[in-house]
């Protein structure tokens, strides 16, 4: 069983940073693929970006070039760096780890190939 804590959310004027941590348990932390998806009011839960065992990532167009995914397995902690933050960006930010040792899938970009969630962390993005 795994525990995901996130952390570092909250209110940020357009054009501002911000940086998520998700603090996990357990002890295979460095074998888990680790994403991070977003859900605004009235929308589905979205994609933004994820970090494989082997530090590969993968963005979402939206923040390609904008956000950071990355990963302390020292810490066993993943973050979200996030730049030149837009009003579109406001939501709730989930973190999430897959379990794909058994997988040959080695970025997960779909919330049903993840295993275990956060409980989220909200963001928001002013005009």
């Amino acid at each position: 069983q795994v525990q995901l804590v996130e952390s570092g959310g909250g209110l940020v004027q357009a054009g501002g940073s911000l940086s998520l941590s998700c603090a996990a348990s357990g002890r295979t932390f460095s074998s888990y693929c680790m994403g991070w998806f977003r859900q605004a009011p009235g929308k589905e839960r979205e994609f933004v970006a994820a970090i494989g065992w082997n530090s590969i990532t993968h963005y979402a167009d939206s923040v390609t070039g904008r956000f950071t995914v990355s990963r302390d397995n020292a810490r066993n902690t993943a973050y979200l760096h996030m730049n030149s933050l837009e009003p579109e960006d406001t939501a709730v930010y989930y973190c999430a780890a897959a379990d794909l040792r058994s997988s040959i899938v080695v970025i997960a970009t779909t919330a049903d190939l993840y295993n275990y969630w956060g409980q989220g962390t909200q963001v928001t993005v002013s005009s």
